[in-house]
């Protein structure tokens, strides 16, 4: 299960090179100001995001998905969002623009 963060960085490969250090570390690392969420249908991935996406309604769709598929019970211990990854991810990414 790996670890991925989206930092508000304006270079990509910057935002590469950080994604790949966050992977290593320990998986209860939250930095302040940030949320783990797991996502995937079957295979879980755990992101580490910004509170602020909190507050997008992109990321509070997700949000209302999670809470009808799990209610308040997630299995993975933390704020599951049952999507593709793939999709998550071009969600993450247009709130980073935005």
């Amino acid at each position: 299960m790996g670890i991925i963060r989206f930092p508000s960085l304006t270079s990509k490969t910057k935002n590469f090179s950080k994604l790949q250090a966050v992977r290593s570390r320990n998986k209860l690392d939250v930095p302040k100001g940030y949320l783990a969420v797991y996502v995937g249908e079957i295979q879980k991935t755990r992101f580490v995001v910004p509170l602020s996406y909190l507050e997008h309604p992109l990321f509070q769709d997700l949000l209302r998905q999670s809470e009808e598929e799990f209610g308040f019970d997630h299995p993975m211990g933390g704020l599951t969002i049952r999507c593709q990854e793939v999709v998550f991810t071009n969600i993450i990414s247009r709130l980073q623009i935005s």
